[in-house]
């Protein structure tokens, strides 16, 4: 059975790719497009309002640092939200250079494909449309500190950090600790000693931006939310407390105003979209085996029943079932197997009995099953729930983002009225009008971003929006992204910005496609497997 899956490796998940771009593959661009810098605005017109853009700096986690495709690299850095807002303000008198901690390499360090202990040192994710899927290019880089002039740095965001690392010392050292983030400890002013929103303070900002708290639910939503006693799944008080404590510093020891961002709805992005629930083809043979082999487990589900352990309306939903290809067909897709902590314990002569299921339309499955749905997972064995987010799960995870959301509006309000004037702008990331929301469909629009006769796409494919890491946005994710603060900024600073025009976010990449440099080309000439792990990546 495990040799079943084998080609349809990453197929599952990259089925989208190749569906859902306009245009098949115009939009893909070459190495040397990807060195350009950003596109000059044509004839730019803007003034700054009730804002002063003088210093303008940027504090956040991995969106703000420029974070794509699993790797802090140089185009990513250069092409960060900060970088790009930057280019778009100066028209409204902020600085004339943008300062970033600039990690000088060209594909970066990819956690998750890397293996430090084997020397094994690889770089971003690309797209190889022979798997089809993204593969990390065998050239990468470990990061090395930032030799630059500290004190004169723009972009504060660090990839990975929750609130309470940008308050913490120990987010610089030393390391082992458990709040300690590398990328933050090579241009950190004292490493062990100073704090990223100290640092940020010290530069004596006149305005900036704070995208910060993703990650207090990403992480837990990551491991497939299966321990809520996690640190990584931050409490609301928590986030009250550190939220509260972050803004009030800037407001108290800076004369600045800002922008602060909400979370959006973390649970569209691609890493919990790519995978369908029903991605195994079966044949009729294929199916007679698993159903036979499932037989047992359905006949003892009726004696839990007769025992009164479970109900009848359980037992029909943890009843496995495998269906064959209609007539015609040689192949139907058919749903997987999975663990579901959730459903009622039951035993047999003492013996605890398994919580299986198959995966429903109303499962999420994490981008990492698609690895390992080739090894029979999912067919002979169930998906571990750190694979799968359950209905309950979602709702767990919504419930927190909605709460903390609350939370970062009445701190911004608190704020604002103990300051006497609006010196803080609220981008609510979900609000009908914003770019998240035409992204995903949420206004009734249906999914994707049209413009300039094209329609984007929640994807990683050529046509869309985020890089192949499925949880970071790409060049132009980030363009649609920056567009929405400065019409936030404008609307409350009555500024006038100017925005990234359709044609400049056509212009930008999408993906990269391999060209002899991936992993996956060089195991196809040593005919070898290596799989990576996407729990490593310090997501957003």
């Amino acid at each position: 059975m495990k040799t079943l899956f084998k080609l349809t490796l990453f197929v599952i998940s990259l089925g989208l790719i190749f569906t859902a771009c306009d245009g098949s593959f115009d939009s893909l661009v070459d190495s040397q497009k990807e060195a350009n810098p950003l596109p000059d605005p044509s004839d730019p017109q803007g003034n700054a309002g009730d804002a002063d853009f003088s210093r303008f700096i940027t504090i956040g986690n991995s969106l703000t640092a420029g974070f794509m495709d699993a790797a802090l690299y140089d185009f990513g850095q250069m092409n960060s939200i900060g970088a790009m807002m930057h280019q778009q303000l100066k028209v409204a008198g902020a600085q004339e250079n943008f300062n970033q901690p600039d990690i000088n390499s060209t594909n970066g360090f990819n956690s998750a494909a890397s293996n430090v202990e084997q020397g094994l040192i690889f770089g971003r994710f690309k797209l190889d449309t022979s798997i089809p899927g993204p593969s990390p290019v065998v050239n990468g880089e470990l990061p090395e500190a930032f030799t630059g002039d500290k004190s004169t740095l723009h972009n504060f965001g660090v990839p990975g950090i929750q609130i309470v690392q940008l308050l913490s010392p120990q987010t610089g050292g030393p390391e082992g600790n458990p709040l300690y983030n590398a990328l933050y400890a090579r241009f950190a002013t004292d490493p062990g000693s100073s704090t990223i929103l100290e640092d940020a303070i010290a530069t004596d900002p006149t305005f900036f931006s704070l995208w910060i708290g993703n990650n207090d639910i990403l992480g837990f939503a990551l491991q497939g939310a299966v321990d809520q006693a996690l640190p990584i799944f931050t409490t609301p008080a928590d986030f009250e407390m550190r939220f509260s404590a972050v803004v009030n510093q800037l407001m108290q020891n800076t004369d600045a105003k800002g922008v602060v961002a909400d979370i959006p709805p973390l649970l569209f992005v691609p890493y919990f979209r790519a995978v369908p629930f029903n991605p195994l083809p079966l044949n009729a043979d294929q199916v007679a085996q698993l159903n036979q082999g499932y037989n047992q487990y359905n006949l003892l589900l009726n004696f839990l029943v007769n025992q009164g352990q479970i109900t009848e309306e359980e037992r029909d939903r943890r009843r496995i079932e495998f269906i064959p290809p209609e007539e015609g067909q040689e192949t139907r897709q058919n749903a997987y197997v999975m663990e579901d902590p959730s459903l009622t314990a039951t035993s047999l002569f003492g013996n605890e009995v398994p919580k299986l299921r198959q995966a429903t339309a109303q499962d999420l499955t994490l981008f990492p099953a698609a690895q390992v749905l080739p090894t029979g997972v999912g067919t002979e064995q169930p998906m571990p729930p750190s694979l799968v987010l359950t209905p309950e799960n979602q709702q767990l995870l919504e419930e927190r983002r909605t709460q903390f959301n609350t939370i970062i509006a009445d701190v911004v309000n608190q704020a604002n009225a103990d300051a006497g004037e609006t010196r803080i702008a609220l981008y609510e990331t979900g609000a009908l009008n914003s770019g998240f929301s035409r992204l995903w469909g949420l206004d009734g629009s249906g999914p994707g971003f049209r413009i300039g006769g094209f329609t984007l796409m929640p994807d990683f494919s050529p046509g869309g929006v985020f890089s192949t890491d499925g949880v970071h946005p790409n060049v132009r994710g980030n363009a649609l992204v920056v567009n929405d603060f400065l019409r936030t900024i404008e609307e409350v600073f009555n500024a006038t910005l100017p925005k990234y025009s359709d044609n400049d976010i056509l212009a930008f990449p999408s993906v990269q496609l391999c060209g002899g440099d991936c992993l996956s080309q060089q195991q196809q000439m040593a005919n070898v497997e290596y799989i990576w792990d996407f729990s490593k990546i310090p997501l957003q």
